[in-house]
């Protein structure tokens, strides 16, 4: 368990947190929620002791472990993924050095009665047990669990991790923290560079492990099914509920409500009394009377509501422009970078008033075909652009171009033309940029910020075909339920490419998969696509399961041959082993067995105690023999399980 007390921080005199307290228990799997700003990730780096508290301890005890996923790695260069992954285990590994050192010099041996072999045979019990609990016979299977479950392929392993995106390169450093052994695991955006398929894959591996965690995450869909604990940091204070994030937004706004009730009575009441005391004050008789009003008073807990930061954007999108019926069409699509091909023959027609999810793992070309689609990158095929189509587009590093030295105003009235450069104020206003905040350099802002702010340079101009790629990734909850219902109210086509389900939900009409080169159409929204994808795989698994099958029933005789021989070869190395214990038991037993007849007579016990050192090497010969028995025990029962 860990501690969490009373924990303050200021920066340039501003308190980001006070008074922040709460406990960290085993299987705890704790939402931590908040605005942009809210100081969710300073938070988790005060736990994990990157930086230190102005206020406050936590109390960690000795030998917890934590696992901390943050935005920044460093991997060396030259090592394959599974290489880099296998640093997870580093004591497992040396264990397995230090077995294969002493299987070879048993193997080189055939002194098999000295006592240096029988120390080699008892250090490789102990390494073997040791490796075991740690679970060196299963590590590897682990591995190769987790990283196909994050979206790596068998072939992936053996290839360099700096021949990866950095998106990539996240998920491997995610695959380490989950197969260490820690006691907490805090985890910062986890979801950011993973697939929907893979971040529903994370949600089982945190739902069956017993490690506690806390996850800062913008996934609403993420939250409800990963975690059973959530706290919100809202204006510097916390607020914690033992439930799922969905929950909690239904407990946190009836408990507020209650809250504002009871303070209204409360404020009725002490205006009564007031009025009463004022009454009371002037007269002796009720003099004694109004004294004991003031102390009730005086006494009284004032109720207060929770506050809350309820600042929210307020827009919509403006009108689409009329267009023809097809709005983009792409016949033939080939595109590659080097010798990766990303779109094979792809053929794609988007009509007027289409609502598209564009979905699949990272790599697999979504973001290409979008810029194929509007010509941004050279390709091979076919692309046709409706009749009066104007497009609008956000692209997936559209809050990183904007001009950083620019202010949040001049940037917006660079945009926009001269009707609506005199809105400019009040547009920003609408995307929550008030006061000082529009005078801001761009470079300062926050993530949340940045991609708002690209957010209302791309709605300046109107356009009937919204392309938005990855558009939540920088926006906190209540940002993206506002574009959300922006979007559900737009009239144009729609083209979005997202992993957030969700902010999916219910927005798209018809899902493109994006797998190996290909797109397959889904007439339906992304739970639709969801179902489908869940049968396809249960017949993909149940075909592999088949295929598995008919492989073991044509495999080589000679390697059953070949395991034969070794096993055969393992079980006389055993044998003799046993045959040589069995010898130094029996002299052993002897040995005892003679002294103890000797004992019996009181004139040699008498004789035999006034020997110096007799009793010392009794004992000690009684306890060869103990280890003998045991050393005996082991080496049968790694000749049962060979035979």
């Amino acid at each position: 368990m860990l501690s969490i007390n009373k924990i303050e921080l200021h920066f340039g005199g501003e308190t980001l947190f006070q008074d922040i307290s709460f406990l960290i228990n085993p299987g705890d799997r704790i939402g931590l929620i908040g605005r942009n700003g809210a100081g969710k990730s300073t938070l988790l780096k005060i736990i994990a002791g990157k930086i230190s508290q102005d206020g406050g301890e936590i109390a960690r005890p000795n030998g917890y472990k934590i696992g901390f996923l943050t935005q920044d790695i460093q991997h060396k260069k030259g090592i394959t993924i599974w290489e880099e992954t296998a640093t997870s285990f580093e004591e497992i590994q040396s264990l397995e050095r230090k077995l294969e050192e002493l299987n070879t010099a048993l193997a080189e041996r055939q002194d098999y009665e000295s006592q240096s072999y029988m120390d080699l045979v008892h250090d490789l019990t102990e390494f073997q047990e040791r490796y075991q609990l740690l679970g060196g016979y299963t590590y590897q299977a682990d591995m190769e669990r987790v990283l196909l479950g994050l979206g790596f392929t068998q072939e992936d392993f053996k290839r360099n991790i700096e021949t990866f995106s950095g998106g990539w390169q996240m998920r491997v450093e995610l695959a380490k923290i989950l197969l260490q052994s820690n006691d907490l695991l805090l985890l910062d955006e986890p979801t950011n560079h993973l697939d929907i398929e893979s971040i529903m894959w994370l949600e089982e591996f945190l739902k069956e492990n017993q490690q506690a965690a806390i996850i800062v995450s913008h996934d609403r869909a993420f939250l409800n099914n990963a975690t059973n604990r959530t706290i919100e940091i809202s204006l510097g204070r916390s607020y914690d509920f033992p439930v799922p994030y969905h929950k909690f937004v239904e407990l946190r706004k009836d408990i507020r409500e209650k809250q504002i009730a009871a303070k209204k009575n409360q404020e009725k009441e002490i205006k009564q009394t007031q009025e009463l005391i004022d009454k009371f004050r002037a007269k002796a008789s009720k003099a004694s009377f109004a004294q004991s009003l003031i102390k009730r008073l005086d006494k009284m807990d004032v109720i207060e509501v929770d506050e809350v930061d309820d600042r929210e954007m307020h827009f919509r999108f403006p009108p689409a422009p009329h267009s023809g019926k097809v709005a983009l069409k792409g016949e033939g699509i080939h595109k590659s970078y080097g010798e990766k091909q990303v779109l094979t023959n792809v053929d794609i027609e988007i009509e007027r008033g289409d609502k598209l999810a564009f979905v699949g793992q990272n790599g697999q070309g979504k973001t290409t075909l979008v810029k194929v689609l509007l010509e941004q990158v050279e390709y091979s095929g076919k692309v046709t652009q409706g009749h009066q189509v104007k497009v609008g587009y956000y692209a997936q590093n559209q809050a990183d171009a904007l001009d950083g030295d620019k202010t949040v105003l001049r940037t917006i009235e660079d945009a926009a033309d001269d009707e609506t450069r005199k809105r400019a104020r009040n547009i920003l206003g609408s995307f929550m940029f008030s006061g000082e905040d529009v005078d801001k350099k761009v470079k300062v802002l926050s993530g949340g910020e940045r991609g708002r702010l690209a957010l209302c340079k791309m709605m300046l101009e109107p356009a009937n075909v919204l392309v938005l790629d990855e558009p939540t990734n920088h926006l906190d909850m209540r940002a993206k339920d506002v574009l959300k219902a922006a979007l559900a109210q737009y009239d144009g086509t729609l083209i979005l490419v997202s992993h957030d389900r969700d902010f999916l939900s219910g927005l798209v009409n018809k899902t493109y998969e994006f797998r190996e080169g290909k797109i397959k159409q889904y007439l339906g929204g992304i739970e639709f696509f969801l179902e489908q994808r869940k049968v396809e795989d249960m017949r993909l698994l149940e075909k592999r399961s088949e295929e598995k099958a008919k492989k073991e029933k044509k495999k080589d005789p000679r390697e059953d041959q070949r395991a034969a021989r070794e096993a055969e070869k393992e079980r006389k190395k055993y044998e003799r082993q046993l045959a040589n214990i069995e010898k130094e038991i029996e002299e052993l037993e002897a040995q005892v067995a003679e002294w103890d007849e000797q004992l019996q007579d009181p004139e040699t016990y008498k004789k035999l105690s006034e020997e110096d050192g007799f009793f010392n090497t009794y004992e000690k010969t009684k306890s060869d023999l103990h280890a003998k028995m045991e050393s005996w025990e082991e080496t049968h029962e790694k000749l049962e399980s060979l035979s």
